[in-house]
């Protein structure tokens, strides 16, 4: 506690003093783009990572980064959902799992926790769908190769159950929101990011091109434009946007992996 006193000291002696500006402006509206869900895990830290200011991103944290289905709780994360992308207009949405997820390891062991942690068994169920997808198609695996596994596909899974909130389903079809997969290594803090052309998680260095694309897109519809308009084609047809695709039968998790795996996981979920 004296090292989180000492901090709040330097704190107001350093930043405050040098962003008094930008401090006034915060207090009296917010404007993040983006929404970012992930871990609460004490070593991932969403401004640090992206290097964002304060103000530019709107965060929600809890074990495992977990989104549970629409109308399955009345917790804090749906509404958090609903306030970012209606009151707050945020067009992007990224969810971030991290190695060594301590939620996800115990994802893999569920049953062993009922006694202990209670809650966080139940909590945990949230992600039942990414246990047994992973114990049914990656049982090959253990230890850390079946961690990464389930680390992988349960940001994928979770970008599943974001999909079913309503408000997250009309911006969808409007074009006027975009979903990125995420995953922080803590060792070495690099980032990978889920490429649903590859089908696999690469280098978001890689995606710059496409990430422009959708920033442009996302921009020429300001807030309360009709859905129908930014469906619209050039010819006056009516079509959906692209969406995130996730066919289970087709995607791999870690370019960490070495290609030998890489091919019997792929091999593996046919």
């Amino acid at each position: 506690m004296k090292k989180l006193i000492k901090g709040l000291r330097e704190f107001k002696a350093s930043y405050v003093s040098k962003h008094q500006e930008l401090l006034e402006q915060l207090s009296h509206h917010q404007k993040p783009r983006v929404l970012f869900i992930t871990c609460s895990d004490s070593r991932v830290d969403p401004n640090l990572i992206t290097q964002a200011q304060l103000g530019e991103l709107f965060v929600i944290r809890n074990a495992g980064n977990i989104i549970p289905p629409f109308g399955a709780t009345n917790g804090g994360e749906g509404a958090t959902i609903e306030y970012a992308v209606e009151a707050l207009d945020i067009r992007q949405i990224i969810v971030c799992g991290h190695s060594h997820c301590g939620a996800m390891k115990g994802l893999i062991k569920l049953n062993s926790l009922q006694e202990k942690m209670p809650l966080v068994f139940d909590w945990l169920k949230y992600a039942q769908a990414t246990r047994r997808l992973v114990l049914d198609h990656y049982s090959q695996y253990q230890e850390e190769e079946l961690l990464e596994i389930m680390i992988a596909e349960n940001v994928l899974t979770q970008i599943e159950n974001l999909r079913t909130y309503p408000v997250i389903h009309s911006k969808l079809y409007q074009g006027q929101l975009s979903i990125y997969a995420w995953i922080y290594h803590i060792e070495t803090g690099e980032v990978l990011a889920y490429d649903h052309h590859k089908h696999a998680y690469v280098l978001p260095q890689s995606q710059l091109l496409e990430l422009e694309m959708d920033e442009k897109r996302l921009d020429q519809f300001p807030s309360g434009d009709v859905a129908i308009r930014s469906a619209q084609t050039q010819q006056g047809e009516i079509k959906p946007p692209q969406k995130l695709t996730t066919y289970g039968h087709e995607r791999f998790p870690m370019t960490r992996l070495s290609p030998e795996q890489i091919e019997r996981i792929y091999r593996g979920t046919n």
